[in-house]
């Protein structure tokens, strides 16, 4: 009993002394954590005013070097200077956006100039905007998840946006939502200085025309002129078909090697569907006046088809590439997009006596899907050969898709897709392999391009006709 009772006054003992020094160290553990609070809320505000300073300094300098045109517009329009339209504003509060009056006297020279816009400062002097942001919309524009909106409306709209930026580019990145969320939760001062950056080239180059041709001919390449979402579902519906089509991608390369392959050139005007690929093309078209709609490659269109084929019966069979490159896409798929299905692989190294049984295993893996990785035009020209022997639905050749894909290969970063660049990535990663393409093959193209107008516009008694 005497052991018991001195032991326990011991544990008491032993709790006293601990006592105190518990309470210091949640005491401590709480300073610490109100200091890294602290902290952080002094960085966001930081931040946040950094970002309302630059505005302010940019708007002010701008609205004061441009006053006089102020004024002067000001006195042609009769005092009229500007119109206001409705937006929505940062938590959703509306605000009057302000552009030029463009129906008074000076309002031919206003458009002529571009100038409108220029009002968009007092917006941003105010308040209502900053430089760079998500788009202003109008009231009741956005259907998207309400949680997604108010995430959105966190941050103030802007003159710029990665949205904007990356229409300009022709590039699919998915829904402006997704876009402007992916804004928000990486938004910083580097972001937004990189965003304006790339927005000085994208203006040169430029969005396309929102009326353009469903067909435009580039050296006499016929390309079916739609957008990403419009050849996935060309796809799919070809893919539940029942004859067998052909989809090839075109880039200058590929328009370059068809002006003097005359069964490739023949092969691009009689398949089902020529996507256009790339800023070369991209350019082309502009040159000619025929606006390429957008830029639909393999490598972008292909997570995209991936999420479209989950839960769907649809499949695909992989052909090409070196051995064990496919079997890397076949995982990558499997991870990423669980529910979509790929029945069949097949590395390309195969002999001529093989490709009987490598076409036999195609039919009776029952993809409907083939995407052919042979390289250009190596890989059209085998699907056009074959096509009347596969049960697919579709067959498409898909370059160096499957390197991207597998991990072999890196793709250049997403700025530098959005400045229409990668082609410049590509080229530093095999300079030996890449130089003639890129640097002699585009300007090969471009000169082709220019010299088919010049060719053009020539008057019919210039032309020799002699033996005609």
């Amino acid at each position: 009993m005497r052991q018991q009772t001195q032991t326990e006054q011991i544990a008491k003992d032993v709790a006293e002394v601990r006592l105190p020094y518990s309470r210091v160290g949640v005491m401590r553990r709480k300073l610490r954590r109100g200091l890294l609070g602290t902290f952080w809320k002094f960085a966001t505000f930081v931040s946040t005013s950094g970002k309302r300073i630059v505005d302010v300094l940019v708007a002010g300098l701008l609205l004061a070097m441009f006053s006089p045109l102020f004024l002067v517009i000001a006195i042609c329009n009769e005092g009229t200077l500007f119109v206001r339209e409705i937006r929505i504003g940062r938590w959703g509060f509306e605000f009057q956006m302000l552009r030029f009056n463009t129906t008074g006297p000076c309002g031919r020279i206003i458009t002529a100039l571009k100038l409108h816009p220029l009002p968009l400062f007092i917006n941003v002097l105010r308040g209502d905007l900053s430089l760079v942001g998500p788009r202003a919309v109008l009231p009741g524009e956005l259907s998207a998840r309400a949680r997604a909106v108010r995430k959105r409306s966190s941050v103030r709209p802007g003159l710029l946006s990665l949205w904007w930026l990356r229409q300009m580019a022709n590039i699919d990145f998915g829904s402006e939502i997704d876009v402007d969320l992916e804004y928000v939760e990486q938004q910083s001062t580097g972001g937004d200085l990189g965003i304006a950056l790339r927005s000085l080239p994208a203006m040169l180059y430029g969005a396309s025309s929102p009326v353009v041709p469903d067909q435009v001919e580039i050296l006499k390449v016929p390309i079916r002129n739609i957008a990403m979402d419009d050849a996935l579902q060309f796809i799919m519906d070809a893919a539940r078909g029942s004859s067998p089509q052909q989809v090839c991608f075109v880039n200058t390369d590929c328009v370059n090697k068809a002006q003097h392959n005359a069964a490739y050139a023949g092969l691009l005007s009689s398949c089902s569907a020529v996507f256009a690929d790339g800023i070369g093309i991209r350019l082309a078209g502009k040159i000619l006046r025929t606006p390429i709609r957008q830029n639909v490659n393999g490598t972008d269109l292909f997570p995209r088809l991936c999420g479209r084929l989950q839960g769907s019966e649809i499949g695909l069979y992989l052909l090409g590439a070196r051995p064990g490159i496919t079997e890397s896409v076949a995982r990558w798929v499997e991870k990423n997009y669980p529910g979509a299905s790929v029945k069949g692989i097949q590395h390309g190294f195969f002999t001529p006596e093989e490709e009987p049984g490598v076409i036999d295993r195609i039919n009776n893996s029952g993809a409907e899907i083939l995407l052919v990785a042979f390289g250009s035009p190596r890989q059209d020209m085998w699907i056009a050969e074959h096509l009347p022997d596969l049960r697919v639905g579709i067959a498409m050749g898909v370059g160096g898709l499957f390197d991207f894909y597998s991990g072999q290969m890196p793709r250049a970063p997403q700025w530098l897709r959005e400045l229409s660049l990668e082609w410049v990535y590509r080229l530093c990663q095999e300079p030996g392999r890449m130089w003639r393409r890129y640097l002699l093959g585009n300007i090969v193209f471009l000169s082709r391009v220019l010299y088919s107008i010049v060719n053009r516009r020539r008057p019919l008694h210039s032309l020799d006709i002699r033996g005609h």
